[in-house]
C-alpha cells in the first residue's frame, strides 16, 4: 500500500480515497509515504479539526466548509507540498450540501495545480456524480501475516511472554489471516488470558465469529470429509489427484494453484455436503459466502460488498470459497432485472476476479438449475472442471444407508443394506437420511429402536422428488449429458417410475 501511495503522490493525484476500518494503520501508511516523498501532512476530523501532523499545531473546525479554506490558504503557499487526510467526511457528503461540493471541487483543481493532495479516509464512501471521476479509490487490503506477526509480538512483548515455537507461530497467524490488526490484537489477548499463551483455535473461534457477524462470509468449522458422502467416486478421485496442488512443492514445480469446481445435479444428492468437504480433503479453511447478501439496497454497496468478500478470501488464502445454489445470486444477470444492472456489473466483477484471480482461492459452486447461469458462466477457465451429481444407484445407496445409520449410532450389523438401498429406488441421499430420522422418531414415540420394520414403513411413506420433478430432472440429465463429468462410476440404475418399495420389501425387513 505504501508503495502504491508514493506512487500516486508523486504522480500528483489530487483526489484519493481509502476505504477501510484501520484508520490507525492507514495513516500510518500514509504517513510513511509522506516522509518519502517529503509531503507535510495534515489531518481534519469534525472532532479534532485541522491538525499539522509534524507541528502539532491544531486549527478548530469542525464543519468542513469550515477547514476547507484553511485548506486552500496551505495550497496557496509557499511552504512545500501538503497532504490532508480528512476523515469520516462521508456523513457530511451525504447530506448533499451543493455548496461543499463546489468547494470540494475548486479545491481539487488547485491541489491539482500545485501537487497536494486530499485522502479521504473512512469505513464508507459513496461520492456524488460531481466528485466520482475526481477522486481515485485505493485498495487497502488486510494484513498480512508480516503484519499480523508484528501486532502478536507486540501481545507478547507486552505480557513478558516467549515466542511460540515455529509451527505454533504459523498457525497462529494463519489462524488470524483475514482479520483487521485491532481484531486480531483482539484474539491474540484473548488466547493468553484464556489459556495463558498462543492457541490458534481461539484464534480461529474469534475469526469465525468476526466473519460471521459482517454478514458476507462466515468461516465453516469442522467440515465433513469425503468419508462422509456415499458415492461419487470420480469426484472424489479428482480432489485428492489435485489435494497437494496447494504446496510448495507444486509451486516450485510450476504448478497454478486450481481456481475452482462447478456441482451441478438433483438437489438431495449432496451437492452441498461435497462442496463442504473440499476443504478437508485440500486441508484448507473453508469460507461460505450467502451470495444474497452480497446484494444491498444502497447504490454501490452489492459493489463494494463484492469487494470486500474478495479481500476477504484472499487475505485468508490458500482457503476454498464455497457458494451454495449460485444461480440464484446471479439470476438476473443476463437481462438486467429491475434493479438498475447492478446484478450485471456485481456478475462482471465476480467473472473478471476468477479469470485473473492470483490468490489461491478454491471457488467451489453449487447449482440446481443451470439453465439461470449465463453460458460465460460455465466455460473453461472459470472453473477447472464441472461435474453432475444424478441420483444414486444401488451400490452408491447402500454406502449412504452405511453412513446414516453409522452417523445415528446404530449398528449396521441389525440392518440388510441390500435390501434397503432396493427398496428406495430413485431415492436421494438427503430422502434416503430423512426416511432413518422419520423410523426414529416413530420407534421412539413407541419406546423401541428403528428397527428394519420402522425403516421400510418410512420409505413407503416418503414420495421422493424424483417422482414430483421427474420433467425437469430428465431435462437436467440430457443438458449434462457430454457438458458435464458424471459424479457416479457406476451411472444410475434403471428407474421405476414410482417411489413404490418391492412387494416383499416389507415382508424381508420384517423377518429381520
Amino acid at each position: 500500500m505504501q508503495h502504491q501511495l508514493t506512487t500516486y503522490l508523486r504522480a500528483g493525484y489530487p483526489g484519493l480515497a481509502i476505504i477501510t476500518p484501520e484508520e490507525a494503520r492507514a495513516e500510518a501508511e500514509i504517513s510513511a509515504a509522506c516522509t518519502t516523498t517529503g509531503h507535510h501532512l495534515h489531518a481534519w476530523s469534525s472532532s479534532e479539526g485541522l491538525v499539522t501532523i509534524a507541528g502539532g499545531r491544531v486549527q478548530s473546525c469542525s464543519d468542513p466548509l469550515e477547514a476547507l479554506p484553511l485548506i486552500e490558504t496551505l495550497f496557496g503557499d509557499d511552504s512545500g507540498r501538503h497532504v490532508i487526510v480528512m476523515r469520516d467526511i462521508q456523513p457530511h457528503l451525504d447530506q448533499i450540501d451543493l455548496l461543499l461540493l463546489r468547494r470540494m471541487k475548486d479545491l481539487l483543481r488547485l491541489a491539482k495545480s500545485r501537487g497536494h493532495s486530499i485522502i479521504l479516509l473512512g469505513c464508507r464512501l459513496k461520492l456524488s456524480p460531481e466528485l466520482e471521476h475526481e477522486i481515485t479509490h485505493l485498495d487497502f487490503k488486510l494484513p498480512d501475516i508480516i503484519q499480523l506477526d508484528a501486532v502478536l509480538q507486540g501481545i507478547l512483548e507486552a505480557n513478558r511472554m516467549e515466542a511460540p515455537d515455529e509451527v505454533a507461530l504459523e498457525s497462529v497467524l494463519q489462524a488470524a489471516l483475514g482479520l483487521t490488526t485491532v481484531e486480531a490484537e483482539n484474539a491474540f489477548a484473548l488466547s493468553v488470558v484464556e489459556k495463558g499463551g498462543m492457541d490458534h483455535r481461539i484464534v480461529a473461534r474469534e475469526k469465525a465469529h468476526t466473519l460471521k457477524r459482517g454478514g458476507l462470509v462466515e468461516v465453516i468449522e469442522s467440515p465433513p470429509s469425503l468419508a462422509d458422502i456415499g458415492g461419487h467416486d470420480p469426484l472424489k478421485e479428482w480432489l485428492n489427484r489435485r489435494a497437494g496442488a496447494f504446496s510448495a512443492s507444486a509451486k516450485e514445480y510450476g504448478l497454478p494453484a486450481p481456481k475452482g469446481l462447478l456441482i451441478v445435479g438433483i438437489p438431495g444428492t449432496g451437492k452441498s455436503l461435497t462442496a463442504k468437504a473440499v476443504s478437508s480433503a485440500f486441508g484448507l479453511p473453508l469460507l461460505r459466502l450467502d451470495m444474497g447478501r452480497v446484494f444491498g439496497g444502497i447504490v454501490g454497496q452489492s459493489e463494494a460488498n463484492l469487494r470486500s468478500v474478495i479481500q476477504t478470501a484472499e487475505a485468508i488464502a490458500p482457503c476454498v470459497l464455497w457458494i451454495d445454489e449460485i444461480e440464484k445470486g446471479f439470476s438476473g444477470s443476463q437481462s438486467g432485472g429491475s434493479d438498475g444492472g447492478t446484478s450485471s456489473r456485481v456478475f462482471g466483477s465476480f467473472l473478471s476476479w476468477m479469470q485473473e484471480k492470483q490468490k489461491p482461492v478454491f471457488v467451489v459452486a453449487t447449482a440446481n438449475d443451470v439453465s439461470k447461469l449465463p453460458p460465460e458462466f460455465l466455460r473453461k477457465g472459470r472453473f477447472d472442471e464441472m461435474f453432475f451429481i444424478d441420483l444414486p444407484s444401488q451400490a452408491e445407496r447402500s454406502q449412504i444407508w452405511e453412513i446414516v445409520i453409522r452417523r445415528h449410532g446404530r449398528d449396521r450389523g441389525a440392518y440388510d443394506i441390500t435390501q434397503l438401498a432396493r427398496a428406495c429406488d430413485q431415492f436421494t441421499g438427503a430422502e434416503i437420511e430423512a426416511a432413518f430420522v422419520d423410523a426414529m422418531f416413530e420407534s421412539y414415540a413407541e419406546g423401541d429402536e428403528p428397527k428394519p420394520g420402522y425403516v421400510t414403513e418410512a420409505i413407503t411413506r416418503t414420495v421422493p422428488l424424483a417422482r414430483l420433478m421427474d420433467t425437469q430432472i430428465t431435462a437436467l440429465r440430457q443438458w449434462a449429458n457430454g457438458r458435464a463429468r458424471n459424479a457416479s462410476s457406476n451411472g444410475v440404475s434403471p428407474s421405476s417410475s414410482t417411489s413404490k418399495p418391492p412387494r416383499n420389501a416389507r415382508r424381508v425387513a420384517e423377518s429381520n
